[in-house]
């Protein structure tokens, strides 16, 4: 896992992006963010579990269906399966060594 900073890859909404092997911040002082760090790691796991094209083609799709199930942007990317389990765990520093294969499985129908 490398960590970069990055700030014009990013949008105003957004302070990380996962790639793995990549974890791209928007601001070099978002490196001490406990939080923020772990959210990514989690979608590093998620990418490695899924491997890489096929994660970004599921959460394009399900991006896409929550989407017209919600008609929101913001409320479609906050209810990825992906992004919901990132979410839930973010404060757990520990989770990464808990988590389950296919952890983000149980927030893909969780509604």
């Amino acid at each position: 896992m490398f960590i970069i900073t990055a700030s014009r890859l990013l949008s105003k909404n957004f302070n990380g992006l996962t790639i793995f092997p990549f974890i791209i911040l928007k601001e070099a002082g978002l490196k001490s963010d406990k939080t923020l760090l772990n959210h990514e790691k989690i979608h590093i796991r998620q990418q490695i579990e899924l491997l890489w094209l096929p994660f970004f083609i599921w959460y394009g799709v399900e991006f896409l269906v929550r989407w017209i199930q919600f008609k929101n942007k913001q409320e479609a990317y906050r209810n990825i399966s992906f992004e919901r389990e990132a979410y839930a765990c973010e404060n757990d520093l520990q989770y990464l060594n808990k988590r389950k294969l296919w952890g983000f499985w149980k927030y893909l129908f969780d509604n």
